[in-house]
């Protein structure tokens, strides 16, 4: 242990809160490398797994480290930068954590809840950013995470906007002799045949 176990845990917490970031976020390309569809399962756990962490991490720093005093977590985060962005990654963990259920998925639609699942990003970016204000001397861990961060995201941008297909147009003269088609069908004069 160091001379200060306090702030040890504290940074243990906040590790692990970036490992299970990192891990979260390398599940979909893991999965589509290695043909291993069935990691995606995972990912919501994983994803719960780091917001356990950092919500322990800013609980650590606030009641054992603070000891609850409020002028002093206030002093803190005028003084040091790091601490308000730790907060803002973690404030933005909250509704992803939230919405990490099926229902939520149901209750926002689809494109929604994607849309703010890629919240994901920068807040991984967030903690890194974190980690490095926060370390005086040894940069090692922050900046591999920060590799492994910026090639999750390389990737990202590959799969998704490099290697997509594009849609191809839609032919409108298609379309409109179809629906032409459709409404003739539709609105033929029915004949009734008298019984006479």
């Amino acid at each position: 242990m160091t001379a200060d176990p306090v702030q040890k845990l504290n940074r243990e917490l906040g590790d692990w809160a970036l490992i299970f970031v990192i891990i979260t976020l390398a599940t979909r390309p893991i999965s589509e490398i290695f043909n291993r569809r069935y990691l995606i399962a995972y990912r919501r756990m994983l994803g719960l797994f780091s917001f356990f962490y950092a919500a322990l991490h800013l609980t650590s720093y606030i009641v054992i480290d603070l000891q609850l005093n409020w002028n002093d977590f206030v002093q803190d985060l005028i003084k040091r930068n790091f601490i308000l962005i730790g907060i803002i990654a973690v404030v933005l963990m909250a509704p992803l954590a939230i919405t990490s259920n099926k229902k939520m998925i149901k209750l926002l639609g689809s494109k929604v809840w994607q849309r703010l699942h890629l919240l994901i990003y920068p807040i991984a970016v967030l903690g890194v950013f974190h980690f490095f204000m926060m370390v005086r001397a040894d940069f090692s861990r922050p900046s591999i995470y920060l590799a492994i961060i910026l090639a999750l995201l390389a990737y990202r941008y590959w799969k998704n906007v490099i290697t997509a297909t594009p849609k191809a147009p839609v032919d409108q003269s298609l379309t409109n002799a179809k629906q032409s088609l459709y409404k003739r069908v539709l609105c033929l004069p029915r004949t009734v045949k008298s019984s006479k």
